[in-house]
């Protein structure tokens, strides 16, 4: 009994985090979304699983998927893959967008002391230098929706969630 608690627990706390993804569909996305979960989610439990994978492909035709694949796929999730959590997986790949923590992750290094701001200017000189080398006028592009405190610093958790929320700004 307790294990199905704290399972129901943990899928309570992936649709928490995962809310906001209903506001990225139309209705009528939603329920063809409903319906394509209702058939991989073969035993009816409402969270997919390996062998609700399994038997999904084999009514495809494809009867030889390896166990790492499946569960590659089910740990996308990084829990139980309930509709919510199911929903979320769709929009981050619809979106083009990383998930939040892999976007944070990609900050980390640029903030040694964990403060959750970046300098501007430095970050600035990176984008321009390093890598997929950004143009200036690139820069001040992205820069537009980067939340930037008066002394030229980047909150780039907020950004973050905006990359991955959108902005509130934007839509009203």
């Amino acid at each position: 009994m307790a294990s199905k608690k704290a399972s129901n627990k943990r899928q309570r706390g992936n649709q928490k985090s995962c809310s906001n993804v209903f506001s990225m569909f139309e209705q009528s996305q939603i329920q063809e979304f409903k319906e394509a979960f209702g058939c991989i989610d073969q035993d009816r439990d409402g969270v997919i699983k390996k062998q609700d994978l399994k038997e999904t492909y084999a009514q495809l035709g494809k009867l030889n998927i390896k166990d790492e694949e499946l569960e590659e796929m089910l740990n996308e999730g990084k829990g139980p893959i309930n509709f919510t959590v199911f929903l979320t997986l769709f929009g981050e790949k619809l979106n083009g967008t990383d998930p939040e923590d892999t976007i944070l992750a990609a900050f980390k290094p640029f903030d040694p002391n964990g403060t959750g701001f970046v300098n501007k200017d430095e970050f600035k000189r990176l984008l321009m230098n390093q890598a997929d080398k950004f143009t200036a006028e690139e820069v001040e592009q992205a820069f537009t929706l980067a939340p930037i405190d008066p002394i030229g610093n980047i909150d780039y958790k907020q950004l973050c969630y905006i990359i991955t929320h959108g902005d509130e700004k934007e839509e009203s």
